[in-house]
């Protein structure tokens, strides 16, 4: 997959300032490399002007069983099958060779090699915290309900292998005064719109934490409109920071017909 930018540079200064207005202007960290970063047509949300939508809330009330979690790099409880589910989740989403499960644990655990400093786990939370999982819930009622050993048993692992279990992974970066949610992945037999569901938790995140903007990686394809849906969003036009979404739709359709 080629990925749209129009200038790259390496960077050798990772002060929080040099980072920040490196973003202002149009660039993000990419996986290349250290320091590596591609001016592109970035998407970022001003906090400030950010608010939840009834289509936000719609979402989110779908994934009211999942809490996110903030971990800092590097996560010295990976394992493998983070970088498998990483691997897996590009591969079917993009295609083939699009990520690897080494690239996914050097974006995680190597320092030297890696742009990335946060990690956000989304699991689901434990029956007591749940009130609201449907899946765990109906599994409990089933669960006390059967007099049947073999359904009571099934309904009872059901139960404990929903709870707490991770549902996807943000690698990210982050300061005191922006977040770049970079690369999402997640179990590939998740509920329908998790992705978008855990977009929108780091979104609430940053906006608590006092931060000023969130950026959500860059509008290439078509069907990267999604992430126009939020309030307070802004687009990099390869010059300057734009409002105007109608602009950057027909752009974006005319892509898909090139």
């Amino acid at each position: 997959m080629n990925y749209l930018h129009w200038n790259e540079k390496t960077i050798t200064d990772f002060s929080e300032k040099a980072v920040t207005e490196a973003y202002n202007q149009g660039y993000v960290f990419t996986r290349i490399g250290k320091g590596v970063m591609h001016q592109t047509r970035s998407v970022r949300i001003d906090l400030s002007k950010f608010e939840l939508s009834s289509e936000n809330r719609r979402i989110l009330k779908k994934i009211e069983g999942i809490e996110m979690t903030v971990k800092e790099l590097p996560f010295r409880e990976y394992t493998f099958n983070i970088g498998k589910l990483g691997k897996d989740f590009y591969e079917e989403k993009f295609g083939p060779g699009i990520m690897s499960a080494i690239k996914v644990k050097e974006m995680l655990t190597d320092t030297n090699k890696s742009n990335f400093n946060i990690l956000f786990t989304y699991k689901n939370k434990q029956p007591a915290e749940l009130g609201a999982s449907k899946d765990i819930s109906e599994a409990a009622q089933a669960a006390e309900n059967s007099s049947d050993a073999s359904t009571h048993r099934r309904a009872s692992e059901e139960i404990a292998s929903s709870a707490g279990q991770i549902q996807g992974y943000t690698i990210c970066h982050g300061n005191k005064d922006m977040l770049h949610y970079s690369y999402p992945f997640y179990n590939l037999d998740a509920p329908k719109d998790t992705g978008l569901g855990m977009m929108t938790l780091a979104i609430e995140h940053a906006k608590e934490q006092g931060l000023k903007y969130i950026y959500l990686g860059s509008l290439q394809r078509p069907n990267d409109t999604y992430k126009l849906q939020f309030s307070g969003l802004e687009w990099f036009n390869s010059t300057s920071w734009s409002t105007d979404l109608e602009e950057v739709k027909k752009v974006l359709a005319a892509n898909s017909v090139e």
